[in-house]
């Protein structure tokens, strides 16, 4: 296989011999790839100063099975670098997409959302929870790990803005009941329909969102850690 002029970005990178790289590349089209850049740690590498994790890439690449070879690489630019609690946001990303993806399994409407939300990370100075939380719920509907906001399973319609809900697993959302375990989160209904529309204004709703989302995220995760999430959830930034 040859591809040319792939958009990528750098998730992970881990050194290879004395001299190269492999790295864990999330592409447009080809979804997580692991890739391996030969001479990239040579100081008049070609490859050397553009595979930078956060920053958008144009790939060329060939090969076949698990591992191909990186042949180029051209940084596209628009993404101011990431600082601080930003870099962290970022770093977060990369777990999730790391955690949840399949190799060489395509999302492409989420690889745009993931180049537009490291864009906005990169402009913003604050408000990270809000922007984070929208991919948060975009990778986890793409993979088939949550479902709807806004509608009730039980019923199948629109949610009542005035009832109460809670996220049953493999199931969905549904009126919460008295003998409903204590760990799931109880949500109102015009919440939930905030946070389907990603509407992240009122702070209740963000507050929802964040209990709503650990429980997801925990439920689909199980024993596996997060090292960055636990020091955004330390930091109390998401």
């Amino acid at each position: 296989m040859r591809v040319f002029n792939e958009p990528a970005f750098v998730l992970h990178s881990i050194p290879y011999k004395e001299t190269s790289l492999i790295l864990d590349v999330f592409t447009r089209q080809f979804g997580r790839v692991a890739l391996i850049a030969k001479g990239a740690k040579r100081p008049h590498s070609a490859l050397r100063p553009v595979l930078l994790q956060f920053q958008p890439l144009q790939i060329h690449f060939t090969g076949r099975g698990e591992l191909m070879t990186l042949t180029k690489s051209e940084w596209m630019g628009g993404v101011v670098p990431l600082i601080g609690d930003a870099l962290l946001c970022g770093f977060y990303m990369n777990e999730l997409i790391v955690k949840f993806l399949a190799r060489e399994d395509a999302h492409e409407t989420l690889f745009d959302d993931y180049h537009h939300t490291l864009f906005q990370l990169s402009i913003e100075k604050s408000s990270f929870e809000k922007i984070l939380r929208p991919f948060e719920i975009r990778l986890l509907q793409e993979v088939g790990y949550c479902a709807p906001l806004d509608i009730c399973q039980e019923s199948g319609g629109p949610l009542d803005l005035e009832r109460y809900y809670v996220y049953q697993p493999e199931r969905g959302l549904r009126p919460a009941q008295d003998q409903d375990p204590a760990h799931w989160p109880v949500v109102q209904g015009k919440y939930l329909n905030n946070l389907a529309q990603f509407c992240l204004e009122d702070q209740e709703t963000l507050s929802m969102s964040k209990l709503l989302m650990r429980f997801l995220l925990g439920l689909n995760l199980q024993d596996q850690v997060l090292t960055t999430r636990q020091i955004l959830i330390d930091l109390k930034k998401i």
